[in-house]
């Protein structure tokens, strides 16, 4: 069995075994959703508040299994370690949400939205540094008409993409940590998003030409 398998595994278990063992102490219906100042603004009943978080991230792990399988022919994912990397961090962050949510409503002091969002960050920067390593394919990367149409500009666009990631997904976390406003949010998650995609229309025209 590979290390991806066993870590992930690992931390699928730990999403279960945290909600379970404080289950008898969980309020009912539990918070499962805050807003920017951590203040919760939405609930669920107990059983589903708990576990949901679990069992979305079991499906999670088994779609990230199974999607390489159902590539077209042209576009297989050839580039094992880093998708098993991509897999492995994004199960460990949802893994991870599903741990403090019921530490959180049993009573732990957990800044719910500093956590998430400083958390968003880190997963955008680690996903960001492996773009670099990915190859055309419909599942991962910066998936865009001018992308998928030219191993050239996927390539171009994924190492512009991984430092603006990188980048972007730092000042995140940043802004998770200390707090900053709504407005200035949303720049930082959007601009290392569009950048690459902008960049992608571009090089395939002048390649093209």
């Amino acid at each position: 069995m590979k290390l991806s398998t066993v870590t992930c595994l690992l931390f699928i278990v730990a999403a279960f075994a945290v909600p379970a063992l404080l289950y008898p102490g969980l309020p009912d219906p539990m918070p499962s959703h805050w807003d920017l100042h951590g203040k919760v603004n939405g609930t669920m009943s107990k059983p589903w508040g708990a576990f949901f978080g679990p069992f979305m991230t079991l499906a999670l792990w088994l779609l990230l299994g199974f999607l390489p399988k159902f590539s077209p022919r042209g576009f297989t994912i050839d580039f094992p370690r880093a998708y098993d990397a991509i897999r492995t961090v994004t199960v460990a962050f949802t893994a991870g949400i599903s741990i403090i949510v019921p530490l959180q409503a049993a009573g732990a002091h957990i800044d719910m939205a500093r956590v998430i969002i400083g958390g968003t960050g880190v997963l955008l920067a680690v996903i960001g540094n492996l773009l670099s390593k990915t190859t055309r394919n419909f599942w991962v990367g910066i998936r865009t008409p001018w992308t998928l149409a030219s191993d050239e500009v996927w390539l171009r666009t994924h190492r512009l993409g991984a430092k603006t990631f990188v980048i972007g997904g730092l000042l995140v976390a940043f802004c998770g940590l200390v707090g900053a406003p709504m407005p200035l949010l949303l720049i930082v998650l959007l601009v290392p998003g569009l950048v690459p995609i902008v960049y992608s229309y571009v090089i395939y025209h002048r390649l093209e030409e």
